[in-house]
């Protein structure tokens, strides 16, 4: 991270926040959570930084040219509804084998401030700031690649270690074909259950890919909702939460 890109930053966490956040700040707070989870994209900024990493990826051609079409025919047929989700998450993952680990956190970091960076949801920045002041163990699950999720959450301050996204065997700082985890749908309580050991007390998510992680929440919590989850939300009695600049749709 850059010193100006720092500065900048920084200067989002001086943001005055609306009463409303401020509000909902203070209600988490309230529940006094010693574990809290957050799904990133969508929730805590919008839009899909891992699709957009692909596309940009392209754009640079970072991928060699026979790769970069098979996976261009693949992602067409995941639009078109004949490759599941957890395939294609997985294989945006496996699509970089024989490259370099460091290359691709590198051009993650280089992605996330130029093109997320400036969208990140100032009260979730600082309901995460609050909560690790109060002492809360915070986590990161996401079914994209952990190289992009790495660097969007490390301005929240969240360590690459607390990172539950998909993710594939690294021998000797090369990337392999060899999956560890997709956390997607049901795979995102199961990673925490593997990993982290125990139910989280607030979950944050935003789309029905977080739904399966929401209920095992002692307080769960829809953030940014799409409409399939804002429905089950309501149905559930779960809090809504629309951060600012956002609502209903």
């Amino acid at each position: 991270m850059t010193r100006a890109i720092q500065k900048g930053f920084n200067s989002r966490l001086t943001t005055n926040l609306s009463s409303n956040a401020a509000a909902f700040i203070a209600s988490v707070l309230s529940l006094k959570p010693k574990l809290a989870v957050f799904d990133c994209d969508g929730t805590l900024w919008p839009g899909d930084a891992g699709a957009e990493f692909f596309q940009w990826e392209l754009g640079r051609e970072v991928l060699p040219p026979p790769v970069a079409a098979a996976i261009v025919a693949r992602y067409a047929a995941y639009k078109a509804g004949q490759v599941s989700e957890d395939d294609m998450c997985g294989e945006m993952v496996t699509v970089h084998q024989a490259m370099r680990e460091d290359e691709l956190r590198r051009l993650s970091a280089e992605f996330f401030a130029e093109h997320f960076l400036p969208t990140i949801f100032p009260d979730m920045l600082a309901l995460v700031k609050a909560l690790q002041a109060a002492g809360c163990d915070i986590w990161a699950v996401s079914s994209t690649n952990e190289w992009t999720i790495e660097a969007g959450v490390a301005y929240f301050g969240i360590p690459r270690e607390k990172i539950l996204a998909a993710s594939v065997e690294i021998e000797n700082g090369v990337i392999t074909n060899r999956l560890v985890r997709v956390p997607s749908g049901d795979g995102k309580p199961k990673a925490i259950r593997d990993v982290i050991r125990r139910d989280p007390d607030a979950v944050f998510g935003n789309s029905r890919w977080d739904v399966d992680m929401l209920k095992i929440a002692r307080y769960p919590f829809a953030v940014n909702p799409n409409p399939d989850l804002e429905e089950l939300a309501k149905q559930s009695g779960w809090t809504i939460y629309w951060p600012q600049g956002t609502g209903p749709r």
